[in-house]
């Protein structure tokens, strides 16, 4: 394929698929280009994916026709003329179709995505591990199941403490909640990074309360300990306690990362790529958070193609500190995709393919459709994310191999 025809190649289709993944469900997107390469997205937003998936419908017919080298022009064009610019199902939807460009725009150029993001700046990425404590309730169980971890090779564990609390917690409560954090941090050592998620539950009293009682553990960061969207509470906690304060899973633009930033709210930033605006948003992000000297860790308990963009991510750039990663998914991920990537030592390695490195079997989707989802995480059902079938979705066979773009 000559240049020119490569520079003008232009979207054929998009299509969407909504597909149950046990916790919320995968909303994949489809961009088919004229010459049959198919770039693919993702986005997830529990309890209304179905709007999402709508919403990329919507948008088909002005996607259709144009070049998919001109993926960042065509995303800043859908945000402007959609008006209200940002949001969560807007920007969810948005993802989905501005990853799936990047992934067919990396594939016609015979690349993989992390060069067109600036080349490569390390050949494994860091990872924290998330959903590794499922089933326990107990200190003991928390501690045991680190332990166990760790032996895997994790180096940083994050989880929820919390249970049903919102907005407050007695003191009985929060010395439960170190009861947790204790056992654990006796289970794993010193040298093991400890992150603690409080999923934007607290006001900012009890927040200080909390961050004051974890400082003794000399935990990795807090994440989201008030509602996001509030930088001056947040900074206002940060200001008050001697831990780092980690939040950004739920900014929908550069903006509200810019924000956070501005009013010294945080100490790490955690954008989410399926839901910020895709990798185009994320570009701007990594000039944000490269700019102010902070870290940044790529919110990642999603799916297979959200995983692979966010190594991508990690790949390209010195300020991604480390990405997250879910210890098992459901058994039918490995069937949908292979993502190419395998753990080892606290890393994830990505294979040198083209694009984002994955095809999707959309066939194998289709026999898991969309299945209706509540949210978990003030119930006190946080630690059942995972059906007990549940297995690693990455390899842990061995070192990686030599990798050369």
């Amino acid at each position: 394929m000559v240049l020119l025809e490569r520079l003008s190649m232009k979207i054929k289709d998009v299509a969407c698929l909504v597909v149950d993944n046990f916790r919320t469900n995968w909303v994949f997107t489809v961009v088919t280009l004229e010459n049959g390469i198919r770039g693919y997205g993702e986005s997830t937003l529990i309890g209304t994916e179905l709007a999402v998936a709508a919403l990329v419908e919507l948008w088909k017919d002005r996607l259709v026709g144009q070049s998919v080298m001109d993926a960042s022009v065509i995303q800043a064009r859908m945000q402007r003329e959609n008006y209200w610019l940002t949001g969560p199902v807007m920007s969810a939807a948005l993802s989905a179709v501005d990853v799936a460009m990047w992934d067919a725009k990396a594939k016609v150029l015979g690349v993989p995505a992390y060069v067109l993001l600036g080349g490569k700046v390390r050949e494994g990425v860091p990872v924290y591990g998330n959903g590794w404590f499922v089933g326990a309730k107990s200190p003991k169980e928390f501690g045991e199941r680190a332990r166990m971890t760790v032996d895997k090779g994790f180096r940083a564990l994050k989880w929820d403490p919390f249970g049903a609390a919102y907005r407050t917690m007695d003191r009985a409560g929060i010395n439960r909640a170190m009861e947790c954090v204790a056992a654990v941090r006796q289970a794993v050592g010193p040298d093991v990074d400890l992150l603690i998620e409080a999923h934007g539950r607290f006001d900012v009293k009890t927040a200080i309360d909390v961050g004051r009682a974890l400082e003794e553990f000399r935990v990795g960061f807090m994440e989201e300990p008030v509602p996001p969207g509030r930088p001056e509470a947040l900074a206002e906690v940060r200001r008050a306690v001697n831990i780092p304060i980690a939040a950004g899973e739920r900014c929908y633009s550069r903006f509200d990362v810019a924000n956070l930033v501005s009013t010294n709210a945080v100490d790490l930033l955690q954008p989410d790529v399926v839901h910020i605006g895709g990798l185009s948003e994320m570009v701007y992000v990594n000039g944000i958070v490269d700019s102010a000297s902070l870290p940044m860790s790529p919110h990642n308990p999603n799916g297979p193609v959200c995983n692979v963009a966010s190594l991508h991510c990690g790949m390209a750039w010195e300020s991604v500190a480390w990405v997250e990663t879910m210890m098992t998914d459901v058994p039918w991920r490995r069937l949908i995709a292979d993502e190419g990537c395998r753990f080892e030592d606290g890393k994830l390695f990505l294979d040198d393919r083209p694009g984002l490195g994955l095809e999707l079997n959309l066939d194998e989707a289709r026999k898991h459709p969309y299945q209706p989802h509540q949210l978990r995480h003030f119930s006190g059902k946080l630690t059942s994310i995972r059906p007990p079938d549940a297995v690693p979705f990455y390899d842990m066979a061995g070192p990686p191999q030599a990798r050369a773009v």
